[in-house]
Parts: structure tokens; C-alpha cells; sequence
């Protein structure tokens, strides 16, 4: 086990620290495929697992242990991600061949706005936005996390953005992906509605997880469906009292669910032509950045700089 930066001496009992290997193995496997885990995902691979049971109990009791581990030195404080909290300021750069150092990438070229289709994909948690940003990123495709109901602010500026898209000649599709549980289902129908009533056009929907297909087949611990919330009584008529939640559900499987979907409104031949003039366009900057020296050696020469 590699050793981190030691903050505390915490002691761990035989179960704990099984449980601590056991944790250990799961980052080391998500992260061999370029994921970083929240605790609710790493806590859903243990009950789907069949490790521990789902309750929030045992949520708790592995929160706990990674919160020791991390400060014990027996994790990686990056191995668990806490999403949508973080510091921002300025990035200095004082290189400038740093600066030049990948400069062409600066390109990117809007491969949208030479598709017919014009496509978003929302998500209810920002728990889960990094992983929708993986399937998002492979087509170019924006995304956003809605954090629950999207505000009425929210619902009005995504309203212009297909608006503008349909006055483009464009066919516009929403992408959504909630928990199964009677508010996320509500939500993609509350979307559905808000986001028609600001385009002022038809804005086609499609709700591609959790869908009880997907609960059929891949099998995430059920929760007892919050009887408290207002839809439960309709909920409970349709699929009963348990629910199922969207962070169970590997990070592989959701990207690519989204990649999937989306790549069915590519049109490919106008993809790759689009590929093509971005690839043409990024040539005289890289060769800037790998020129440097003797670009700045001409410049101080000609007594420019």
C-alpha cells in the first residue's frame, strides 16, 4: 500500500481496514481508467458488490474510514472528489514558452454549428458532472448539472440557446439523466415543459437513465422511495415503493450511454470534413510553438522586440 502524507495516527480494526483495502482496490481500478470516484459512487460499488448493505449506516461508517485513511496516510486525498466546491482565482503564467507549449489545441472548432441537430445533455447531479463531461467531451457536445429542478433564470437562458438553434435551421435535442425516484422522473417532464415554454418552439426530449430497463439490467441497490415527496402515491402506483439512484451506476456506463445517444445526430461525413479544417488550421501555430527560439532569435534580429 503507498504511503501519503501522514496528518493523524488513526488505528483501524481488522473490519476497517478490510474495508480500507477494499476501497483502495476500487479507486485504483476507476483510476486505471481515468475516473475519479465521489464517496457516493465508491459507497455504491461496495453495496453492489454485496460488501455492505445499503443504508445510511454503513454510507456513514465508509465515510469515516476513507476521512481517517486520507488523514492516517493510507489514501490519496485525491482519490475522492467532493464536486462543486472549489477555489478560483487567477493562473499566472510568466513562460511564454509554456504559454506556446500546446497553443494550437487553442483552436477548436465548433463542430456543432455544421450539424443539423443542435444537442445538450443535463444531468440532475453535480456529483456525477465530471463523468457526463467525459461522454460529453468525446463529441463536443455541451453539457450542464442541473443540481435538482433548474431555476427559473436557468430554465429562461437554455430557453434562447435552443431557440437560437431552431432559428438556425437546427433540429434541437435535451438529453437527460436523472436518479429513478419520483422527483427525478418529474424532472425530465418539468424540462421538458419549461425549457418549450422559453424556446417558444418543440424541443425533443430524451430521458436516457435511469430508466427501469436499465435498473432490469444492471441491477443498482434499490432505496425505499421518499414517501414525503408529493409524487410518491403516482410513483408507487407505476414501479412501487423503492427507487434507484444515478450514481450507481459505473462511470463507464453513463459515458457511455451519452456518447451513444449523441453520436446518433452526427452527421459523419460533415464531422470529419470539420475535423479535417480544424487539424489544417492548428499547423501554423504548432510549428510557432515548436519554432520558438529561432522565431524569437529572427524577431530580436530585425530589432522587433
Amino acid at each position: 500500500m503507498a504511503i501519503f502524507e501522514q496528518f493523524k495516527n488513526h488505528r483501524f480494526n481488522r473490519s476497517a481496514a478490510a474495508t480500507l483495502d477494499m476501497a483502495n482496490a476500487i479507486i485504483e481500478e476507476f483510476t486505471a481508467d481515468g475516473y475519479t470516484l465521489t464517496l457516493r459512487q465508491l459507497y455504491y460499488q461496495f453495496v453492489g458488490g454485496g460488501h455492505i448493505e445499503n443504508s445510511e449506516k454503513e454510507y456513514k461508517r465508509l465515510g469515516r474510514i476513507v476521512t481517517n485513511a486520507r488523514e492516517a496516510g493510507r489514501m490519496d486525498w485525491n482519490a475522492i472528489e467532493d464536486r462543486g466546491r472549489g477555489t478560483y482565482g487567477p493562473n499566472p503564467q510568466e513562460s511564454v514558452s509554456a504559454i506556446l507549449d500546446g497553443i494550437d489545441l487553442l483552436i477548436d472548432f465548433d463542430y456543432w454549428a455544421r450539424q443539423d441537430h443542435y444537442v445538450e445533455v443535463w444531468v440532475e447531479k453535480q456529483a456525477l458532472e465530471s463523468v457526463v463531461e467525459r461522454g460529453c467531451d468525446e463529441v463536443r457536445v455541451n453539457y450542464m448539472a442541473c443540481k435538482g429542478y433548474l431555476s427559473a433564470s436557468e430554465a429562461w437562458r437554455a430557453g434562447r440557446r435552443f431557440r437560437r438553434a431552431v432559428q438556425m435551421g437546427k433540429t434541437p435535442i435535451l438529453i437527460h439523466l436523472a436518479d429513478h425516484d419520483p422527483s427525478g422522473l418529474d424532472m425530465t417532464n418539468d424540462n421538458s415543459k419549461r425549457i418549450n415554454l422559453f424556446a417558444k418552439r418543440g424541443v425533443a426530449i430524451r430521458r436516457i437513465a435511469l430508466n427501469m430497463d436499465q435498473v432490469e439490467q444492471y441491477k443498482p441497490p434499490p432505496n425505499p422511495a421518499k414517501i414525503t415527496d408529493s409524487r410518491f402515491k403516482a410513483y408507487q402506483h407505476e414501479f412501487g415503493d423503492e427507487s434507484w439512484e444515478l450514481d450507481a451506476l459505473k462511470p463507464g456506463v453513463i459515458e457511455n450511454l451519452i456518447k451513444d445517444t449523441v453520436e446518433e445526430y452526427i452527421d459523419w461525413e460533415v464531422w470529419r470534413e470539420t475535423e479535417r479544417e480544424e487539424n489544417e488550421t492548428r499547423k501554423p501555430l504548432a510549428a510557432l510553438s515548436d519554432n520558438w527560439v529561432q522565431v524569437r532569435q529572427y524577431l530580436s534580429d530585425e530589432g522587433l522586440i
